[in-house]
């Protein structure tokens, strides 16, 4: 969501969106920057794409709203992207840098960060922007009336405090080694405009739908729900007039209408392009294809408030019955690769030290077995106590590929007497079920947008199961502890050492079965100036973006 948005949204809730969000090959260098796709060129190939008034970008995900402290799916969180700023940003390696501040101090003990904020800087309706605003910002999800998930990205701040019309200071209860990349990268939002909503009432106003109002390079024009979204060149931006004069994100049915919209010219850019159309979008005259490895994972997760779930028995069988590399060779042709622990191999916490379950049919029934779980009817579906092994297992409709993933899935499950059914669900349906108060599902296949800074609290800690992200209902003592000691550490190479105890508790327990790191594949024209590939970022410095005249 971003952590965690859901590749969606949430991920992702892409849930996290974020988002969830999609990418791996035999030989990878993760830290290597993507290089421009050499393309063949086929006489039927269309005309090269004019430069555009407006710039038209596809995905098959529609937005949810637009309030960077209550969104959870990664089409908001990318377009909130562009429409707020945050005191600090991460660049393409994923560094922190400031980004409204102007300079930040951090006190010798380590619970003190002093703020200075740039001067001049302008809501899209023109009012400056001041300490004020910070301090508003943060204090909503510091207030108890805060509804958000975002509550725990917060926890850390004891007071924050305005030192003058540019300067706050941040007081921590103690140390937290994500509070400079992660907590002071929410966008700031406008004191003025919302100091008279009650935050109980924040969540469901009309600004995150109708009216936001940020500083970031574009401004909020239109929303169709379902249709697009148009944003207009922020004139007045603090680092400079964008070149493009405007953007609708458009929402795209499914990837098959994407390509032939991209095709048509009826859409310029396209970040999230799934595998099954990469062939064909690489034959198309004027567009670049650009991939690397995303930082995300796709996962099956189990709901736990389900009893079949509740034994990590059944968890593990449910694992070793899965064949991961019959999807990454199948499904995503080795364009993927497959995974075992919640973390991509891009991050610092990265581990490959893991005592893994490996695909194992005959162990799988051996496990369910000791669980109850037999075939006493003979009718080919495990049985226990006169009820079957059958549940449901969800995924997003129009995604191609998670669809294959859930079909085979139902098949390798269905080989040791497990009976699935599947259902596809629109985006926004889907996100409905899966959150609180909902909760509305068996099993999911979805994709974690990891956060750009490692930190796995908000999804694996049981504080986070009611209001937060943990959806699958996950609760372990040992993995609470150290998941909250995890943040207080600074030295990398100690937190690494706690996330390869953290990661070896839920590979043992299996809340989710991990199955696998995409590879994400963008196409944008091929003379679109000052793009940059960044792993979090599809509008990365989106107002230095321009076209070439030929």
């Amino acid at each position: 969501m971003d952590l965690a948005r859901l590749k969606r949204p949430w991920l992702y809730i892409s849930i996290l969106l974020f988002l969830l969000l999609l990418h791996g090959c035999s030989s990878l260098d993760y830290n290597r920057k993507p290089q421009p796709t050499v393309k063949e060129i086929k006489e039927e190939e269309l005309d090269p794409l004019i430069v555009p008034e407006t710039f038209i970008i596809g995905s098959t995900e529609s937005p949810q709203l637009f309030n960077p402290l209550y969104s959870l799916d990664e089409s908001s969180s990318q377009l909130e992207g562009m429409l707020f700023d945050g005191l600090v940003t991460v660049d393409e390696q994923l560094r922190p840098k400031p980004h409204l501040a102007e300079k930040i101090q951090q006190s010798e003990n380590g619970l003190e960060y002093t703020v200075t904020i740039r001067r001049g800087v302008k809501f899209h309706d023109g009012k400056e922007l001041t300490a004020d605003d910070v301090v508003f910002t943060y204090s909503i999800p510091l207030s108890p009336d805060y509804n958000g998930e975002r509550s725990s990205d917060f926890e850390m701040i004891e007071s924050i405090e305005k030192l003058d019309k540019y300067t706050v200071k941040f007081r921590l209860r103690e140390k937290d080694a994500s509070f400079l990349p992660v907590t002071l990268s929410y966008g700031i939002l406008p004191k003025h405009l919302l100091k008279n909503v009650q935050v109980a009432k924040l969540k469901e106003h009309k600004f995150n739908t109708s009216q936001p109002v940020g500083t970031g390079p574009f401004r909020f024009v239109k929303w169709e729900k379902n249709g697009f979204v148009e944003l207009a060149a922020n004139e007045h931006y603090f680092l400079g007039k964008p070149r493009i004069k405007s953007i609708k994100y458009k929402i795209v049915h499914n990837q098959e209408a994407l390509y032939e919209q991209l095709k048509n010219g009826e859409v310029h850019y396209a970040p999230e392009i799934e595998l099954t159309n990469v062939k064909k979008i690489k034959r198309l005259r004027g567009l670049d294809v650009q991939s690397n490895i995303s930082h995300s994972y796709v996962f099956i997760g189990w709901n736990e408030k389900n009893e079949l779930f509740q034994d990590k028995k059944v968890r593990q069988a449910l694992t070793m019955a899965i064949n991961r590399k019959a999807i990454v060779h199948k499904i995503l042709h080795r364009q993927g690769k497959e995974a075992h622990i919640p973390e991509t191999p891009i991050a610092s916490i990265f581990t490959d030290e893991i005592q893994t379950l490996k695909y194992n049919r005959r162990e799988a029934k051996k496990l369910l077995k000791e669980a109850g779980w037999e075939d006493t009817d003979r009718d080919g579906i495990l049985d226990r106590e006169g009820k079957d092994f059958s549940f449901t297992l969800k995924t997003n409709k129009g995604n191609v590929v998670r669809e294959k993933v859930a079909l085979l899935v139902q098949k390798q499950l269905k080989e040791i007497g497990i009976d699935v059914k599947t259902e596809f669900w629109e985006w926004e349906d889907l996100i409905k079920q899966i959150s609180p108060p909902n909760w509305d599902y068996d099993a999911l296949i979805l994709e974690w947008s990891l956060s750009k800074f490692p930190n796995h609290f908000d999804i694996f800690h049981s504080s986070q199961r009611e209001y937060g992200l943990n959806f699958v209902w996950w609760e372990n003592e040992q993995a609470d502890l150290l998941l909250s000691k995890s943040r207080k550490i600074m030295d990398e190479s100690e937190r690494k050492q706690i996330y390869k105890e953290i990661f070896q508790i839920i590979e043992d327990e299996q809340p989710y079965t991990v199955l696998y790191y995409p590879k994400e594949f963008r196409a944008l024209p091929e003379r679109l100036n000052g793009y940059i590939f960044h792993p979090k970022n599809y509008f990365y410095k989106v107002h230095e973006w321009s076209f070439s005249e030929s």
